[in-house]
């Protein structure tokens, strides 16, 4: 299942291997980005291709708001090939309910 994390402050740490096709590069090519950066560089946006505003974006809703969020979107790659994606994505919590993170599991939107 492709996984895409990040920290408290919005800053792509992580993605896992599963998700390298769909992103276009791997991990270790991309490294870690800040928020400003992961958006621009993946363009999340709808069907259509529009981009969203990072307020309307699924991960960051997640983080922001603290709730989980379920979505289809479209993403592009790092090989810049857009793909349309759906995508569930939930905040990370430590203990004493302090917010770490968040994280999206996503798929291939046939």
């Amino acid at each position: 299942m492709p996984v895409f994390l990040i920290d408290a402050s919005g800053a792509l740490i992580y993605f896992n291997e599963p998700a390298e096709p769909l992103l276009g590069l791997r991990f270790d090519e991309v490294g870690e980005l800040s928020m400003p950066d992961w958006l621009a560089e993946f363009r999340p946006g709808d069907e259509a291709g529009r981009a969203f505003e990072a307020a309307a974006v699924p991960l960051v809703i997640a983080l922001r708001e603290a709730r989980a969020v379920q979505s289809r979107l479209t993403i592009v790659g790092l090989d810049r090939v857009r793909r349309a994606i759906e995508t569930t994505s939930v905040p990370l919590r430590g203990q004493g309910g302090e917010l770490l993170g968040a994280v999206a599991l996503f798929w291939p939107d046939p």
